[in-house]
C-alpha cells in the first residue's frame, strides 16, 4: 500500500502533464562542500544551499560568494531536468547545464568532473 504524502514534489498543469521538479539533495550539499573546499584557493569563499519550507512556492538554491565580496556572485538553481548558473549581481542567465556538478565546474572547475560525480 503507497503512503499519502502532503505535499507531492510535482505539480499537476493537465490532466496528464507532470511537471517534476528537481531538489538540492544531501548529495548535492556533499558536492558542494567538497567543491568549495577544494576552490578556496581559487578564490570561491563561501557556498551555501536553501531549500525552501514544504508547501511554498519558490524552488531550491545556491548561492556561490568569491573574492570576499560582501554579495553573492552566482546563483546556482534547477531548471527542468537541468541546472542553471546565473550572475547573482546583474541577474543573467550564464549556462544551463545537465548536471550539478558541471553547474558547479563551471564556475570554478577545481574538481574532475569524473571524479565529481
Amino acid at each position: 500500500m503507497l503512503k499519502r504524502r502532503d505535499q507531492p514534489p510535482f505539480e499537476l498543469l493537465a490532466d496528464n502533464v507532470v511537471a517534476l521538479r528537481q531538489r538540492i539533495l544531501p548529495r548535492h550539499c556533499a558536492l558542494l562542500a567538497r567543491w568549495l573546499e577544494a576552490g578556496q584557493r581559487m578564490g570561491l569563499c563561501d557556498a551555501s544551499a536553501f531549500s525552501p519550507d514544504r508547501g511554498e512556492r519558490q524552488q531550491d538554491y545556491v548561492l556561490v560568494w568569491v573574492r570576499e565580496n560582501s554579495d553573492p556572485a552566482y546563483m546556482v538553481t534547477p531548471e527542468g531536468n537541468g541546472w542553471l548558473v546565473t550572475d547573482a549581481v546583474r541577474r543573467q542567465p550564464l549556462a544551463k547545464l545537465n548536471s550539478f556538478e558541471a553547474a558547479l565546474h563551471f564556475i570554478r572547475p577545481v574538481l574532475p568532473l569524473v571524479a565529481a560525480a
